[in-house]
Parts: C-alpha cells; sequence; structure tokens
C-alpha cells in the first residue's frame, strides 16, 4: 500500500473511533438520564419558573435598584429556569401584609425586614440586630453561618409555610427629626416611629411616646408634623425618599456606637414552603448561593451611596448631631432586661437569644460577662 493509502486509512480509523466514542457517550447519558439521573433530563426540559417577589423597599431607592439586581441575578445563575419578578413596596399588598400573603400563597416571595414580623415569629427579635448586642456584619454572618442562627430562623419561619432562605446584610439606622436631640434627657416626650418590638421599647424605657408606622407612611408623617422624629434605614435610601428636605436634623451615636439600636437592620427573603418544596434541589441550590452574593452586594451598595448623601444632606443645610459616650450608657442600662423579656416570649426565642448570649460573652467577641446580666436598678437577671 502507497504512503498516501496508508494515511488515508489511519484518519478513516481516527474518524470512525471518534464517532463511535461520541455515539457510545451519547447513548450512555441518555441511560443514565433514564435510569439514573432522571431529574437532571426533565430539568433541562421543564418550562421556567415564574416567580413574583415583593420587597419593602420603595421604587426609585438604592434599596429598590440592589433588589432588582438580585431577582436579575436569579436569572442569570439558573440560565433562565428560575425568574424573579421583583415587585415594589405596596405592588400586590401593604409591607406589613406581605408575610400573610405569602404564607397563603397569594403571591411566592417576600423581602423584607426581619424586624417587621415579630409579632408572628417572637424569635424574629434575634434574627436581626437588637439594642447593645451583636452589632457588625461579620458577627451576624458568622453567627448564621456558623453557630446555628439560620437553623433558628428556619425553625421559626417554618411553622408559618414560610422557608427562610438566608439573611441580607443592609445597613445601620438613623433617626431623622424635625427638631434638634442632643442628649438622651431631649429624647423624653418625643413623638418618634420605630418598627415596634424591642428597639421601640428601648426607647418607650426612655421616656419616648413610640410611635408604628410601615416606611411608606413615615415621610407624610413627618412632613404633616403627626410624629417629631423617626428612625428609619441608612443615609442613601432616606436621601432618595427626601427626608433632607423636611427633617434638619439626623442623630446617630458616637463612633463607637454609630446606631444604638439597629447597628445591623437586617433582612431576609422567605418564600412560600408549597412553592419551595416544589423547586427542583438544583434550583433551590442556585436560589440560595444568590441570596448569599446579594447579601454582600447590598450591603456594599449601600455604603457605598450612603458615602455619596451624606455630603448632599450638608448641602441641604441638614444638621448631623452626634450623641455622647454618657448618653449611650443611660440608654443601654435598659438593655439586659429587655433582651430577657423578649427571650421569654416562647422557647425558640429563648434558645436564640442564649445562643447569641453565649457568643457575646465568648473571647472572640468580649461584649459581656455573667455579671453584666442585670437590670436597670442593679439586680441580677435569670433566665
Amino acid at each position: 500500500m502507497s504512503k498516501k493509502g496508508k494515511e488515508q486509512k489511519v484518519t478513516v480509523e481516527k474518524k470512525s473511533r471518534r464517532s463511535f466514542l461520541k455515539t457510545a457517550a451519547v447513548a450512555t447519558g441518555a441511560a443514565a438520564g433514564v435510569m439514573g439521573f432522571p431529574g437532571v433530563m426533565r430539568l433541562s426540559a421543564a418550562a421556567p419558573i415564574k416567580w413574583k417577589m415583593q420587597t419593602c423597599w420603595d421604587a426609585g431607592t438604592v434599596g429598590y435598584d440592589l433588589f432588582k439586581k438580585f431577582c436579575a441575578k436569579v436569572g442569570e445563575m439558573t440560565e433562565g429556569k428560575l425568574t424573579i419578578e421583583g415587585l415594589p413596596a405596596g405592588a400586590i399588598v401593604g409591607t406589613f401584609e406581605m408575610f400573610d400573603a405569602v404564607k397563603a400563597g397569594v403571591f411566592d416571595a417576600y423581602h423584607s425586614f426581619d424586624v417587621y414580623w415579630v409579632g408572628k415569629v417572637p424569635a424574629a427579635t434575634f434574627f436581626t440586630s437588637y439594642p447593645f448586642a451583636l452589632d457588625r456584619p461579620d458577627q451576624w454572618d458568622t453567627w448564621y453561618g456558623a453557630l446555628g442562627g439560620k437553623e433558628f430562623a428556619r425553625e421559626g419561619y417554618g411553622k408559618h409555610n414560610l422557608m427562610y432562605l438566608g439573611p441580607i446584610q443592609h445597613d445601620d439606622n438613623l433617626i431623622h427629626s424635625k427638631i434638634p436631640i442632643r442628649s438622651f434627657e431631649d429624647f423624653k416626650g418625643k413623638k418618634i416611629r420605630y418598627p415596634g418590638g424591642i428597639i421601640a421599647d428601648i426607647y418607650r424605657a426612655a421616656g419616648v411616646s413610640t410611635v408604628l408606622l410601615p416606611g411608606g407612611e413615615v415621610y407624610p408623617a413627618l412632613e404633616k408634623g403627626v410624629i417629631d422624629a423617626s428612625d428609619f434605614v441608612g443615609w442613601a435610601v432616606n436621601y432618595n425618599l427626601g427626608f433632607a428636605e423636611i427633617a434638619k436634623y439626623i442623630i446617630i451615636g458616637p463612633p463607637s456606637t454609630p446606631c444604638l439600636h439597629q447597628p445591623c437592620d437586617l433582612m431576609s427573603i422567605e418564600v412560600n414552603m408549597n412553592k419551595w418544596k416544589a423547586l427542583p434541589k438544583h434550583l433551590q441550590d442556585l436560589l440560595e448561593a444568590a441570596v448569599a452574593w446579594h447579601s454582600i452586594d447590598h450591603y456594599v451598595g449601600n455604603q457605598k451611596a450612603d458615602l455619596e448623601a451624606i455630603p448632599k444632606y450638608l448641602a441641604k443645610g441638614c444638621e448631623i448631631i452626634r450623641l455622647k459616650e454618657s448618653d449611650i450608657a443611660k440608654f443601654q442600662k435598659f438593655a439586659p432586661e429587655l433582651w430577657v423579656q423578649w427571650a421569654k416570649k416562647d422557647p425558640l426565642a429563648m434558645k436564640t437569644f442564649k445562643s447569641q448570649w453565649e457568643f457575646m460573652k465568648s473571647i472572640k467577641v468580649g461584649y459581656y460577662t455573667d455579671k453584666d446580666m442585670v437590670d436597670r436598678n442593679g439586680k441580677k437577671i435569670t433566665f
């Protein structure tokens, strides 16, 4: 046989071998799909799943923009197998009605602050920061990721047909006021909006007349003088909402305690449990990964926007008032008894708080010892 003929024969044999291997691989994969991995083949052929998710963020705020970015990310990560229609506050129901609406299956999921649900899930008091406890994002990520926090939250929300997907870092909170508040004593008698729960309780103990309002009602209440001041979220969102126009005083703590009541105002996403269980495991895993990504993006995005917003407040003539360390100490004396009062509301709340109390006492954090568990009069608290 000529050299050319031999080369042609070798080429044909190589092509035949490659064709055989390719055909065999396809056949083997198909068999595996039928026999061992039916879900994989069904997933690739299944119609896209479409969810509606409402946030508590108003349209036009940095919070809403970051939420919409998350919704787009879910579609990207799942290659369109799961798409989320992200809706602003009030699009389907009021913010405080989202919990019951998703529980009942009116829509699929909500994106909101855990502090809003303490009346339904008492342990949610401890699913986000509260006065004078864990106060750094890394501490909360450690508690959720390594110390059982996510399991506590899933137990609490799970009792209400809701699946907790994970914590979402956000920002510390500000107090916007129509009148100057320069000390602990200046809070007494003022009518101030708070989100309720233990946060309202600590200010109530200091003589504040607290008012519970959802976010969408804060601006008109301040504008009309229904309230003197309001706790609300971070610098950027509040600027987006126009607070610089109607409340010229911004109250924050000293550098050691920039926000005394909610230094890490955590959010989370809850999904209707039936919808969650119907989601293929592959998409469940990707959705949880997307929430973890969103937590970082949401936090960093808010911090960047805050730094850009602060000069704008000053340009509008707003005054930033820092409370003194001595003012913080006067508020802090109310904290331990209120922690325990809320922990005693149900067994899960107590279990959750005890976990955090041990973390706060640890060498790693070092905020307290057992000697600090006393009431405002110095009497030891047992729990």
